[in-house]
């Protein structure tokens, strides 16, 4: 258990965020997180990209417990959160279950609510130990043709406490698309070494976003992720990471936001997924 609450506390990533692992047993794991300037969008709403944060932690947390330190490394090969409130000025608590566990396999449902009880978001993740395997040859990400313009909301995005925090600079933010660049900061490190999970699937789901409201323009308008669905394909990537998002179709309010991340150097493929974004009057 020890090497577990010191992975989950002191990687920098999550010391960042203030989260603590409060319980861990075979069948599941609890934990807290503070409310904190830094991890809110304006108005105190806590950022979507933490809600994803916790759930893959969770999900580490109970597969290295359950599987062992002799399967990992490890990675969420699955994940799927729907967002069902929002947090604002307040705690968060996190409830890790175990759904079933098998030689590498470990499947966790993570919930997330308020301290007056208030669900705030719901999550399903697959997690893989690979054993010591050496790593894979991972394929390239198909990236975009280079263009740059971070249009009238992009320059206005590094004004986001939790955005400015992991060092995100948009690149292109026009024509329904988005690109956006995260440096190999130590807030966004894992104490394994590499980027966190979490840093990265923040760093989808604000690409994602950004794509819709690339779609949109500024308005009067509010706005929220309403769902997220992630595979991450290379665990603990290094160097500068960079996210391409495009808008694949839209149903009036609803976004659908197709997100590919990348090393920058390598160009391989860390993450992809769908983030499922609503923008309404």
């Amino acid at each position: 258990m020890g090497d577990v609450r010191n992975w989950v506390e002191n990687s920098p990533y999550a010391n960042a965020l203030g989260v603590q692992l409060t319980d861990l047993s075979d069948s599941g794991a609890s934990f807290l997180l503070p409310f904190a300037e830094s991890n809110a969008n304006p108005g105190g709403a806590l950022h979507g990209g933490v809600y994803a944060s916790l759930s893959v932690i969770g999900g580490q947390t109970l597969a290295r417990h359950v599987l062992g330190p002799e399967t990992g490394p490890w990675h969420t090969m699955g994940f799927q959160i729907n967002y069902l409130a929002a947090a604002i000025n307040e705690d968060v608590h996190a409830d890790a279950r175990l759904l079933r566990r098998g030689k590498e396999l470990c499947f966790v449902e993570v919930t997330s609510r308020t301290a007056d009880g208030k669900p705030t978001g719901h999550a399903t993740v697959a997690m893989r130990g690979r054993m010591g395997k050496p790593a894979a040859e991972m394929i390239k990400a198909p990236g975009d043709d280079g263009k740059s313009d971070p249009g009238p909301m992009g320059k206005l995005m590094s004004s986001v406490n939790f955005i400015a925090g992991r060092g995100l600079e948009v690149e292109l933010m026009a024509d329904s698309r988005a690109r956006i660049k995260m440096p190999e900061l130590e807030a966004n490190r894992d104490l394994d070494g590499g980027h966190h999970e979490g840093a990265v699937l923040a760093l989808l789901d604000t690409c994602g976003a950004m794509a819709a409201w690339a779609e949109t323009g500024p308005g009067p308008f509010k706005a929220s992720t309403a769902a997220i669905q992630a595979q991450v394909h290379k665990g603990q990537p290094t160097g500068e990471l960079v996210s391409y998002a495009h808008v694949v179709n839209r149903d009036d309010e609803i976004f659908w936001s197709h997100v590919d991340v990348a090393e920058r150097s390598s160009g391989d493929l860390v993450a992809q997924g769908t983030v499922f974004y609503r923008i309404v009057r």
